[in-house]
């Protein structure tokens, strides 16, 4: 008997139950009546939205959750649904899954395992499942998984062994690179050693720092992935089983790492303007390398009618900045202004002439000029309903190499988990799609441009050293001691994680931005900001 299943690798915005329940209407009867599915599986979470973080606590939205089931429940009768929400029994608060066939509730499955690490919260919230779920469906005995069951041992193998013949599972999986392959990687030995193939269908889109990427994919009994869907695109497809054994179709390319991170950045632009309602997006153009990448981006995720640039030159801006920065914006197509910054400058230095008086110029003054900018970007921003968005990356996060106020205003620092050895390999990745960024932006000693002559490596070890560093201590928490083992110099390793230790204050202002790597700033790394730690021991 042949059995086709819809994996619906869809978008949805969290919160929004009525616009979610639609849009799996929508999705449902297209699978139905042009995939000819019997049975459609959505992501981990669909009716809400993941993650749906504290609106989990308000008892309104779990109920406005839980009623939108049944109605989406009388909705079908000639194609099952599978589809997860938070379930409430009683006081308890389950990550759930339903069936739903022929205008009723048919099977319930109450995830097992729920993660609480990383970017993760889920027992905050839920209640773990104590049980497989095996239900009957066209003479098949199917089994329900949700997301991180599949990372644990024996829930798989506890399915089968209650009936499961084919295995469906609902995902949430969010980005970082190289996560799909680890997934894949996972899922594929789990299969192999329970012998039983697997659904596992994946949510796609930007959702404030996490982008979550689709690459749907089915196991067969022998852990070979025998379909794949794309990486960051909505797309339902079906795959036929005959028995329960698929038939082998398409399996999409995997993005390279470089290519993969670019992709991420711009869905989570894309679906952050979207669904936050801007008009489109601003940034402030300097001739660097940051502000290069993130027009780029910018352009890549809204198109060029909706990204608009200011350059702000000030008395320490280099010519070559100015003339690369007009290049770019005429390559890309975006509106541009320039906006010179020194009669600000002079206006707040007047004013503050007589508080400064007997005292030498030092970091204050240079941070006067980024708060400069600041404000006139604020104030385009405000006026025109556009996003700003910052331009500061990782390295420069880590080590606080940026003013409160100044670089740092904005409300979306789309890269602000990339550090800089990989914005320069993503500039390379996008020209070699065709040439946008100048050349000279990519090889020439990046300067914040706030003192004559300045360089970063004024300030900071060189980004071939300091990255190194960074990833070790930020992203793996190794000691200070173990990276020195490592072969870096005590005086680098003392110099950057000292930097890390006390800029704590300035990452907890900083807006949200997109993860793509193992560790972020934010949700996966909460360091308290009053602390008397300190990773360098003397």
């Amino acid at each position: 008997m042949s059995l086709k299943i819809a994996l619906a690798q869809t978008n949805f915005l969290v919160g929004d139950i009525v616009a979610n329940v639609d849009n799996l209407i929508k999705v449902a009867n297209h699978a139905r009546a042009e995939l000819n599915a019997d049975l459609i599986v959505f992501p981990e979470l669909a009716i809400i939205g993941y993650p749906a973080e504290d609106l989990l606590l308000r008892r309104d939205f779990i109920a406005a959750a839980n009623n939108a089931i049944y109605q989406l429940a009388e909705r079908f009768t000639d194609i099952a649904l599978v589809v997860g929400f938070p379930e409430l029994d009683g006081d308890k608060l389950y990550n759930s899954a339903v069936v739903l066939h022929q205008g009723v509730v048919v099977a319930r499955y109450r995830k097992q395992a729920l993660p609480n690490y990383g970017v993760f919260d889920e027992q905050r919230y839920f209640v773990p499942g104590d049980g497989p779920c095996v239900f009957e469906f066209n003479g098949v005995f199917i089994g329900l998984t949700i997301c991180e069951d599949v990372w644990r041992n024996g829930i798989i193998e506890a399915t089968r062994q209650a009936g499961a013949e084919i295995v469906l599972t609902l995902n949430a999986s969010p980005f970082n690179s190289g996560k799909i392959h680890q997934r894949e990687d996972v899922v594929c030995q789990q299969i192999k050693a329970a012998g039983v193939p697997l659904v596992y269908v994946n949510q796609v889109g930007g959702q404030d720092e996490l982008v979550f990427d689709g690459a749907s994919f089915v196991v067969d009994a022998r852990g070979e992935i025998i379909f794949r869907a794309a990486e960051f695109e909505e797309q339902v497809s079906v795959v036929e089983f005959v028995g329960n054994q698929p038939i082998k179709t398409i399996c999409a390319p995997l993005y390279s790492e470089i290519a993969g991170a670019y992709q991420a950045l711009v869905l989570g632009i894309k679906d952050y303007v979207r669904k936050n309602g801007f008009q489109g997006a601003i940034l402030g153009l300097s001739g660097g390398i940051d502000s290069a990448l993130v027009l780029a981006l910018a352009v890549d995720a809204l198109g060029a009618d909706k990204v608009e640039v200011v350059l702000m030159p000030s008395r320490y801006t280099q010519a070559m900045s100015i003339e690369d920065a007009l290049q770019q914006a005429e390559a890309q197509g975006v509106k541009h202004h320039v906006i010179p910054i020194e009669p600000a400058v002079n206006a707040f230095t007047g004013m503050l002439a007589g508080v400064f008086a007997g005292t030498t110029k030092d970091t204050t003054e240079e941070n006067i000029q980024a708060r400069c900018r600041g404000v006139i970007l604020m104030a385009m921003s405000n006026k025109q309903g556009k996003l700003l968005l910052t331009t500061g990356n990782k390295s420069e996060m880590s080590v606080g190499y940026a003013t409160l106020y100044g670089d740092m205003a904005g409300g979306f620092a789309p890269i602000k988990d990339v550090p800089k050895l990989l914005v320069y390999e993503l500039s390379r990745y996008r020209n070699g799609i065709s040439p946008v960024i100048p050349e000279r932006v990519i090889t020439r000693p990046p300067s914040a441009e706030l003192a004559p002559d300045q360089i970063d490596e004024d300030s900071l070890p060189a980004y071939a050293v300091l990255d190194p560093i960074l990833e070790r201590y930020v992203e793996q928490d190794q000691s200070a001691d173990e990276i020195i083992a490592a072969g870096f110099r005590r005086e680098d390793v003392a110099r950057a994680i000292t930097l890390v230790d006390k800029n704590e204050y300035k990452r907890r202002q900083s807006p949200p931005g997109i993860k793509i790597t193992s560790r972020a700033f934010g949700r996966d790394r909460r360091y308290p900001i009053t602390s008397g730690y300190r990773g360098l021991v003397p």
